[in-house]
């Protein structure tokens, strides 16, 4: 029996009457007795004693049936209950930080959350690389998607997202632009921009010194990328990305080759350890069973 089924049959059962039945149910009376005579031509058996075309008493099938089912009953309404108390605790929304650019990328994340709880609006918004964490820390973003390590004693980091390779942008024109790929000891012979963010964050997207010791020169300071890949593409400087920005920041003034001979970057999610709730747990989850992806194209 269906759920709305068995409600019918506890409804009458009480009552004992269609007409009152079909009253506290918000049905028809046919609804009642069409969902009634399903249920008997299911069982092979009468349930209810029919004397006049309202009035009706319980058989003795029906009597075992109904003692039967009101426990069940009871305990599935309970169940029901539960969870709309674990979905309201969810949450409504949450909001995502993505430094990275990849949304797409890692849709399958927020396609299989929004599959497991409907009732969350999941949100992206761009997450800036100046002062990284003064949005989760505001309460702007609930969650950011950033490469590690993060040492900040009031953040978790979560499941691991993707690991990537490494890419130089350069400008289309810059003499570097011929090569199939740039060696980190080059970064030596060329100013990189620099920007406002914890030291030992920046330094792993752009360390201040080459393997074999050389400093790597800081150019002008940047607040946003736009400012960045216009640098760029006039030449000034050139500048290491992590390599799933090839596809999302292509351009006809910039060159992309990949950068030989540093670590990979490690994305992660990451959020205030005491803003964590049952919507950021549930996220993390979801990270957790699909694991680490792929990177992206290049």
């Amino acid at each position: 029996m269906e759920l709305r089924d068995i409600e019918i049959f506890l409804v009458l059962a009480e009552e004992l009457h269609f007409g009152r039945a079909a009253e506290r149910l918000y049905v028809s009376q046919a609804r009642v007795s069409q969902a009634i005579a399903k249920q008997e031509r299911q069982l092979n058996a009468v349930l209810f004693d029919r004397g006049n075309r309202r009035d009706v008493r319980l058989t003795a099938v029906g009597r075992q049936l109904r003692d039967d089912l009101l426990p069940v009953h009871a305990s599935m309404r309970e169940s029901l209950e539960r969870a709309r108390v674990a979905a309201r605790r969810v949450g409504n929304s949450l909001s995502v930080g993505m430094i990275p650019g990849n949304v797409h990328h890692l849709r399958g994340y927020w396609q299989e959350f929004r599959s497991r709880h409907p009732e969350v609006n999941l949100r992206f918004r761009h997450a800036p690389f100046t002062d990284p964490f003064g949005a989760l820390r505001k309460g702007e973003l609930d969650v950011l998607v950033t490469w590690l390590p993060i040492v900040e004693d009031d953040l978790t980091v979560g499941p691991v997202l993707f690991v990537d390779d490494r890419a130089v942008a350069v400008s289309c024109d810059h003499r570097l632009a011929a090569r199939g790929k740039v060696s980190v000891e080059t970064l030596a012979d060329f100013p990189v921009t620099s920007a406002q963010m914890p030291l030992y964050w920046g330094e792993t997207i752009v360390p201040s010194h080459t393997p074999a010791g050389r400093l790597i020169e800081r150019g002008p300071l940047v607040t946003d990328m736009g400012q960045l890949l216009s640098l760029i593409s006039h030449g000034e400087v050139f500048h290491l990305f992590p390599a799933h920005s090839v596809p999302y920041w292509s351009r006809p003034d910039l060159t992309w080759l990949p950068a030989d001979g540093l670590p990979s970057l490690t994305f992660a999610m990451v959020w205030r350890t005491e803003t964590e709730g049952d919507a950021i747990r549930s996220l993390a989850q979801v990270a957790s069973d699909l694991g680490r992806l792929p990177a992206a194209p290049r």
